[in-house]
């Protein structure tokens, strides 16, 4: 099947498995899912950055010049590789509530297994497939909640700027080589600093051990009270 690609955005037909109008002449030594899967290899060992064209290329023994027959652009690249590192969706429980904590989990686990697809440019919504399967199944377990598809959408939205947020922090925070912040020694440094310079909120959640970098809790906190506030919505209607 072929279709008219010129007006689409850099990688959407492919990822769809559109293929262009062959080119009459030698037969292609490589495939679109060769290239994929070497982008896919660069960014689980050694990050975003390093899915290119030249390395792909390369890697595959190739010029880069011979990679625009497969794909024409990088942004065309980083479409089709983003698309296909993303995992399937879990099968999500019965029930609106059960169903999102069961998705964010699973995008959590996405993200700390592959970080880099943190990395990857945000340039409007979904379109590519397995991305969409992901806004699929979360609006489907939205869509007995009563509310509308502009709140089941924004819902959704929500539910993965968290996702986002946390997962970005629990990189940082996994990357750091600095003490943490509820080490003992760092809180016999500060509090008596703290209660000098009149912090004294902050003094007495160090003294009751509750300033800590664990973020499992805050994961759960702040998901349930997301929640809450759907509830909330549903409850208006």
């Amino acid at each position: 099947m072929t279709e008219d690609q010129g007006e689409l955005p850099p990688g959407l037909a492919l990822a769809w498995g559109v293929q262009p109008v062959q080119r009459r002449g030698p037969k292609p030594a490589l495939t679109v899912e060769q290239i994929v899967a070497t982008g896919i290899e660069f960014g689980d060992r050694y990050g975003f950055e390093a899915i290119s064209l030249q390395r792909i290329a390369a890697r595959l023994g190739v010029t880069t010049n011979a990679m625009y027959r497969y794909v024409r652009s990088k942004e065309e690249l980083i479409v089709l590789v983003h698309d296909a590192a993303v995992a399937s969706p879990p099968e999500l429980p019965k029930g609106w509530r059960p169903a999102a904590i069961a998705w964010v989990d699973a995008q959590v686990k996405q993200y700390a297994d592959r970080p880099w697809l943190l990395d990857v440019p945000i340039r409007g919504a979904p379109t590519t497939p397995r991305i969409l399967r992901w806004v699929e199944v979360m609006l489907a377990a939205l869509a007995g909640t009563g509310l509308s598809q502009h709140d089941n959408l924004g819902c959704l939205m929500l539910l993965d700027g968290y996702v986002r947020s946390y997962a970005s922090l629990a990189r940082q925070l996994g990357a750091s080589d600095n003490t943490p912040v509820q080490a003992e020694q760092v809180g016999r440094f500060l509090v008596p600093r703290l209660l000098e310079g009149d912090y004294r909120t902050v003094a007495s959640l160090y003294l009751n051990s509750e300033y800590e970098d664990e973020l499992d809790d805050d994961l759960e906190f702040g998901l349930a009270r997301i929640l809450d506030g759907i509830e909330a919505l549903i409850a208006q209607q």
